[in-house]
């Protein structure tokens, strides 16, 4: 029976990640958007213990522009996620903080690692995926990690992680202590196939 594998993206951290890893600072800000049904597709062939894996979730976690104060964003992430939901993901979205001194400060993320947090742990007790695969370098969810890692070692639910990697630079992942948690290091080719060049500023 194939083993149930669900995805979970913080997206924002991924996006920044693939910004960092493959394009430089002045490069368009679509660059490091991706395909998180391709993503997850990608992992899946992939899996190291050719375990027969079936892609069963990918699940995306993000902040949401107000749309009183950024229109323009508040649109695109919209019909971003929009793009996403019919392609078959479930996208989980919070309104982004805005400091005193925005747009002069950036915008924030609150509650998006608790909310991802609680569902990859929530799931794995509830037993709702074999493999639950966490694409993050936020250490913030860590303690997500090492609860479904200690739920019951070397059965399921087996957790891993997926990380960008280029040897030209130092590569982060997330990592626990005393537990041997597989990483999926993407590089510039896995990238390019489920890099999305779409620019969602556009209106239909």
């Amino acid at each position: 029976m194939a083993r149930r594998t669900v995805l979970f993206l913080d997206y924002q951290n991924v996006y920044k990640g693939a910004r960092e890893t493959f394009h430089e600072r002045w490069e368009a800000s679509l660059y490091g958007q991706i395909d998180p049904m391709k993503l997850g597709r990608l992992l899946v062939e992939r899996n190291p213990g050719r375990d027969g894996r079936q892609l069963t979730g990918v699940h995306i976690y993000r902040g949401q522009p107000d749309s009183s104060k950024d229109p323009k964003g508040y649109g695109a992430n919209l019909r971003q996620c929009a793009t996403w939901e019919r392609a078959g993901a479930k996208v989980i979205t919070r309104t982004l903080r805005y400091p005193a001194g925005w747009p002069a400060e950036k915008a924030e993320e609150k509650g998006i690692d608790v909310a991802l947090a609680m569902d990859f742990h929530a799931m794995a007790v509830g037993g709702e995926y074999d493999v639950g695969i966490l694409m993050s370098t936020d250490t913030d969810l860590k303690p997500a990690l090492e609860a479904v890692a200690q739920i019951n070692e070397n059965r399921s639910p087996r957790c891993e992680v997926a990380a960008w990697f280029t040897p030209d630079t130092h590569s982060r992942r997330l990592a626990i202590s005393g537990v041997k948690v597989w990483c999926h290091w993407l590089g510039s080719e896995d990238y390019k196939q489920v890099a999305d060049p779409t620019d969602y500023t556009l209106g239909p």
